[in-house]
C-alpha cells in the first residue's frame, strides 16, 4: 500500500508543482504591481544630492553632520506629507555608517512613513550612494526617526496610515514593537547601570601611556539664526545632530591625534525644541576608549539671554568613532583615564552602553537566518530579545503569500515556504473575548492542560510584566527515546491600536541556570507563538503560527501533507481551556485517498526542499 501511494506521489509531482509555482508566480507578479511603478506610498520623499568639496570633512569625505542634515529635512517632508502640517524631531533611533561617501559621487535618501500613532509617528528613511561614472551604488545606512505633528502649538491627532505592501505591513506591525523599545531606553540603562557590576581593567592598564579625558573635552556655542531653524522658527533637528558630531570629532581627535571615522550614533532624543535666537551650548568629552574603538559623549544646553543662569537640556547623544588606516582597518587606540567622580562613572556607563550596543545590534540589525536559534538571556538583552520576539513573530504574520493547506471542523492550516524555512499557522473563530484568551494562553503552565506536546512548563523566572522565561519538558518523539527539554522567552503584547491583535512570542534562550543536560535532549525554537484578533463582540479569531528551521520535521510533513489530524486535535483542544462550547464536537472525518493526494504532493515536494532539520516539533 505504501509503494502505491508512493507511486501516486511521483506520478502527480510535476503537476502539483507546476501548479504551485503558476500560483507563487501570479503572487509575484501582483506584488511587484503593488510595489513598482504602479504604486507608490503617498508619503514617499526622495532627496538626491551632489557630494560637493564644501560637504567634506578633512578625509575628503561626506561629513556626517551634512549627511544627518539631509537625512532630518528629507524624513521631516515625509512626516509633514502625511500629517499635513508642521513636524518637529522627536527622537532618531541608532545609525550603523556602513559605507563612506566621496566628493562627486550622489547621495540617495528615500523617506516614507512606517507608522502613525496618536501625534506622533516613525518615518523610515535609507541612504544609498551612486557613483555617477561608474553607476555602482551602495548601501550606505538606514535610520529610523520619530517626529511630532504640532498645530499652533497644540499636538494634532494624526491619521493612520494604511498599508499595501508586504514590506509596509511588516515595518507598519514592528513599528508599534519599536515604540514601545524606544519608550522604555533610559529606563534599561538605568536599571543595568543599577543592578549590574561593570567589569573594567583600569588598574591593569598602563597609565604612562593613558591619555587624561580632560584633554579631550570640547566646548563650544552656536547662534541659532533663521537659516537654522524651520517655518517654525524651531531650530532642525539634523542643524542640532550636525554641530553634535563636529564637537564629537574634535574630542577624538584630541585623543587619537588623527582624523577619526564616526561609525555609530546612539539613538539621539530631544528633551526640548529650540528657536531662532537661542544659545546652544555643546559639551563633548571621551568617555571611554576601547581596543579598535572610542565612545564620545555630547551635551547641548540652551539659554536665551546671556544674564540667564538656568540652561535647558535639549540633547545628549553618544557617538562611536574608528580610526582607519590606508587599509581603511581600524587602528589600535590610546587608553583615556578618566576624571575621579563623575569621570570614572561615565567611564563604567561607556562599557555598559557598549555590550548594549553590541547586543542590540546582534539581535535586531542581524538577519534571522543569521542568528542562531537560541541567544543567551541576560539583564543587558532583556529588552532586545523580548523586541526580536514578538517583532519577528509580527513579520512572520505579516508575509502576505501564505497558502491555505487544509480545513477540518473550522481549523484552516496554512503554510509558508520561504528560503531555508517551512513555516505554518492555523486559525480558527472562538467564542470568547480576545482579552480573556489572551490571558489565559499567555501562561505557559497551563498549556499541558491542553497540549499534550507538554509535559510540563515551569515558570524559571518573571522577567517583567510581559516577559517570562519557562522550562518546557516535552515527550520523546520518533525513535528517540530521551524526553525534550526547552528554555523558552514568552513576551506577550496588548494591541497599540484598533486593528492590532493581541500576540504571545515564543522563542529559545539560553540560561547559566538550565543548561544541556543528558536527561533531556534540548531543542529550540526561532520564532511561534499566538496571536488574537477581535472580530466581534465574543468573538475572537485565535491564529498559531510556527518557523520550522534548516528543513522540515517528519511529524510536520505528516499533518502538513493530511496524512495526520494532529495539529488540528491539539489546537482545537485549547478552546476549553478559554471556555468556548464549540458546536462541531465531531471527530475530524477520515479523507479519501483521492482527497489526500494533492496535499501528501506538496509535502513531498517541502520533503525534498529541506531534509537537514535538526529541530522537532516546536512548542
Amino acid at each position: 500500500m505504501i509503494q502505491n501511494v508512493g507511486n501516486h506521489l511521483r506520478r502527480g509531482l510535476a503537476s502539483v508543482f507546476s501548479s504551485r509555482t503558476s500560483r507563487k508566480s501570479a503572487l509575484r507578479a501582483e506584488n511587484t504591481m503593488a510595489e513598482g511603478e504602479g504604486y507608490r506610498n503617498p508619503t514617499e520623499v526622495q532627496m538626491s544630492q551632489l557630494v560637493l568639496p564644501c560637504h567634506t570633512n578633512q578625509r575628503g569625505e561626506l561629513s556626517v553632520g551634512q549627511l544627518l542634515k539631509w537625512i532630518d529635512a528629507t524624513a521631516c517632508l515625509s512626516a509633514e506629507r502625511h500629517a499635513g502640517c508642521p513636524c518637529v524631531t522627536a527622537s532618531m533611533d541608532d545609525i550603523y555608517f556602513e559605507h563612506t561617501i566621496s566628493v562627486g559621487q550622489v547621495v540617495n535618501i528615500k523617506a516614507k512613513v512606517n507608522r502613525a500613532f496618536n501625534s506622533s509617528m516613525e518615518v523610515g528613511i535609507h541612504v544609498a550612494s551612486e557613483d555617477l561614472c561608474s553607476e555602482n551604488q551602495w548601501n550606505v545606512c538606514k535610520a529610523l526617526a520619530t517626529f511630532v505633528a504640532h498645530r499652533e502649538l497644540s499636538k494634532v491627532k494624526l491619521k493612520q496610515t494604511m498599508p499595501q505592501t508586504e514590506e509596509e505591513k511588516t515595518e507598519h506591525s514592528v513599528a508599534a514593537e519599536r515604540r514601545r523599545m524606544r519608550l522604555v531606553y533610559a529606563d534599561t540603562i538605568k536599571d543595568l547601570l543599577a543592578n549590574c557590576v561593570i567589569q573594567d581593567d583600569l588598574e591593569s592598564r598602563d597609565c604612562s601611556h593613558m591619555v587624561p579625558a580632560e584633554k579631550t573635552r570640547v566646548e563650544s556655542v552656536e547662534l541659532v539664526l533663521p537659516p537654522h531653524a524651520n517655518h517654525q522658527g524651531n531650530t532642525f533637528g539634523g542643524q542640532i545632530m550636525a554641530w553634535m558630531e563636529n564637537v564629537a570629532t574634535i574630542a577624538a581627535s584630541r585623543l587619537c591625534r588623527a582624523h577619526p571615522t564616526l561609525k555609530a550614533i546612539e539613538m539621539f532624543h530631544f528633551r526640548g525644541p529650540s528657536q531662532v535666537g537661542d544659545r546652544l551650548v555643546f559639551k563633548a568629552i571621551v568617555n571611554n576608549a576601547f581596543k579598535h574603538s572610542m565612545e564620545v559623549g555630547v551635551c547641548v544646553e540652551a539659554y536665551r539671554q546671556e544674564a540667564e543662569t538656568h540652561r535647558r537640556h535639549i540633547n545628549s547623544a553618544f557617538m562611536t568613532f574608528v580610526v582607519l588606516d590606508a587599509d581603511d582597518q581600524p587602528q589600535m587606540l590610546p587608553w583615556i583615564r578618566p576624571q575621579p567622580g563623575d569621570g570614572e562613572r561615565r567611564y563604567r556607563e561607556a562599557s555598559a552602553r557598549k555590550k548594549i550596543r553590541l547586543d542590540r545590534k546582534y539581535i535586531v540589525s542581524c538577519k534571522q537566518a543569521e542568528m542562531p536559534l537560541s541567544v543567551p538571556w541576560d539583564p543587558s538583552n532583556q529588552v532586545c530579545l523580548s523586541y526580536n520576539n514578538v517583532s519577528s513573530l509580527k513579520m512572520l504574520v505579516a508575509k502576505d503569500n501564505w497558502v491555505l493547506s487544509s480545513e477540518i471542523n473550522q481549523v484552516r492550516l496554512y503554510t509558508l515556504e520561504e528560503d531555508k524555512f517551512l513555516s505554518f499557522h492555523m486559525e480558527m473563530l472562538v467564542h470568547v473575548d480576545a482579552a480573556q484568551a489572551f490571558l489565559l494562553l499567555s501562561d505557559l503552565r497551563r498549556r499541558p492542560e491542553w497540549d499534550k506536546h507538554y509535559r510540563s512548563a515551569e515558570l524559571v523566572q518573571q522577567v517583567d510584566e510581559d516577559d517570562a522565561i519557562y522550562h518546557v519538558i516535552s515527550p520523546p518523539l520518533g525513535s528517540d527515546p530521551k524526553p525534550q527539554d526547552f528554555v523558552i522567552l514568552a513576551s506577550r503584547r496588548k494591541p497599540c491600536d484598533n486593528g492590532d491583535p493581541y500576540v504571545i512570542a515564543l522563542r529559545s534562550v539560553t540560561l547559566p541556570t538550565h543548561r544541556e543536560t543528558p536527561e533531556y535532549r534540548r531543542r529550540e525554537t526561532l520564532c511561534s507563538g499566538f496571536c488574537f484578533w477581535r472580530e466581534g463582540d465574543q468573538l475572537t479569531k485565535v491564529s498559531y503560527y510556527n518557523q520550522a528551521t534548516t528543513g522540515l520535521l517528519n511529524y510536520v510533513t505528516t499533518n502538513v501533507t493530511g496524512l495526520s489530524s494532529e495539529f488540528y486535535t491539539t489546537f482545537k483542544a485549547c478552546s476549553p481551556l478559554v471556555g468556548v462550547e464549540s458546536k462541531h464536537t465531531t471527530k475530524p472525518k477520515i479523507r479519501r485517498r483521492k482527497d489526500l493526494l494533492p496535499a501528501a504532493r506538496f509535502g513531498l515536494h517541502c520533503l525534498r526542499e529541506a531534509l537537514q532539520l535538526r529541530t522537532p516539533f516546536q512548542p
